[in-house]
């Protein structure tokens, strides 16, 4: 970045200590991953000089013909990906592209049914205090107690009960893959609308390693970073009977000009999950998933649902007599990053849970399989079996260091 080092040395700075800090140490936040040097080519591109209200050959300023061309590209190659009707790739964010479909499918008041958020769901899933809990009568269905898994015949009897107009299938912090077909048939028996918030795992359903619910659902969002390695934003999927009413939420109704060169850095992304070896790895961010939690659960820790069947894990840390938020400071000391997270029927408040969210996206985008996941089983337990011991954490951390200079991060180098 010779340009940015001349003209701003203070923000040059700053990005090179990221670039080291991600270099350095283990990403192991489920919710991040890395992007191709590719994709960060077309996210700093000239297209975000342009605006672009509207859509591919409607728009409202001239200049148009080479954005219409990539964002038309991101949408074709988001059809292929997933089997859609229609995709809208203008959202900006997961959140943002929730609000829109409840706008356009919704009328204020209306009854929804969502998970709950510590029970794995999401703010916009009905959260009281966010915006999706305050204009929409959301009714919170939950996991089991006892299996930490969706309980189906439970979530049928509610929705029977409360005849929602539409019931949101999707999480995250919930380590189990879902039954869509399942729930499509919940919908389709109490008239509901089927929407899928496919965020987490949109790049292991693109990967062909976990079930599409395209086919099945009337509407799904996904964000587009994650485990698609694409960018910051989100897209719409939905079938064509909805297509007008989305297209119409999301521009006038909730945006204006989207943004460009985070699209034509969609369509790069779309682009490599469309080949074949975008299958291979998502077939082993499960693999390495499974066998850190299976190296955990030698060690003595306790997992939520008893594992996992996706790219995440939930752990309990409440028979280790530590809670997440001294455990997410203890592994930042040695490089590994994730995030405290509360656990099902959580005695404990948010920002002191009795939970960590962890999973296997990004290392896995670095080249590490299961011997490396080994490694990290064990290094997290003895961060957290030695949290007190000031000597352990230079010790481990140079350890990390050390494994993870054999795995480069794409588009750094440091």
């Amino acid at each position: 970045m010779p340009t940015l080092k001349d003209s701003d040395p203070k923000v040059w700075e700053i990005l090179t200590h990221e670039m080291e800090r991600q270099a350095e140490g283990l990403e192991l936040i489920p919710s991040e991953n890395y992007v191709s040097e590719a994709v960060l080519e077309a996210n700093g591109s000239i297209f975000t000089n342009k605006y672009s209200e509207g859509y591919p050959g409607k728009r409202y300023y001239g200049g148009q013909e080479f954005t219409d061309q990539v964002e038309t590209l991101a949408i074709e190659r988001a059809k292929t990906l997933f089997g859609a009707e229609h995709v809208n790739v203008q959202p900006y964010s997961g959140s943002p592209a929730n609000t829109a479909i409840y706008f356009a499918l919704l009328n204020y008041g209306d009854t929804v049914m969502g998970l709950k958020l510590d029970h794995g769901g999401h703010i916009t899933h009905g959260l009281p205090i966010s915006f999706s809990g305050k204009t929409y009568n959301f009714i919170a269905y939950e996991v089991d107690k006892d299996t930490g898994r969706i309980d189906y015949d439970k979530v049928e009897a509610m929705a029977m009960e409360n005849k929602p107009k539409m019931i949101v299938a999707g999480f995250t912090a919930y380590p189990r893959d879902i039954d869509w077909k399942r729930f499509r048939a919940i919908c389709d028996k109490c008239g509901a609308i089927a929407m899928a918030d496919i965020s987490h795992t949109a790049g292991l359903i693109a990967g062909k390693a976990l079930e599409n619910p395209v086919p099945y659902f009337d509407v799904v969002m996904t964000t587009t970073h994650k485990t698609m390695r694409g960018p910051r934003g989100a897209m719409i999927m939905c079938k064509e009977k909805y297509a007008k009413d989305i297209d119409r939420a999301v521009f006038p109704g909730l945006q204006g000009g989207p943004h460009m060169h985070i699209i034509a850095a969609k369509a790069v992304a779309f682009g490599e999950a469309l080949r074949p070896e975008f299958q291979d790895y998502a077939k082993q961010v499960i693999k390495n998933a499974n066998h850190l939690a299976n190296k955990l659960t030698e060690l003595g820790y306790t997992l939520v649902s008893g594992g996992t069947d996706t790219h995440l894990i939930l752990m309990d840390l409440t028979n280790k007599g530590v809670v997440g938020k001294e455990v997410q400071a203890a592994l930042d000391r040695v490089g590994i990053t994730l995030n405290k997270n509360t656990i099902p029927f959580d005695p404990n408040p948010p920002f002191n849970p009795s939970g960590i969210r962890f999973g296997t996206p990004a290392v896995t985008t670095r080249g590490m399989k299961e011997p490396e996941m080994e490694k990290i089983a064990h290094w997290m337990d003895q961060v957290i079996t030695n949290i007190k011991d000031e000597e352990m954490y230079p010790r481990v951390k140079a350890e990390v260091m050390e494994m993870c200079s054999h795995f480069p991060v794409p588009g750094i180098k440091v």
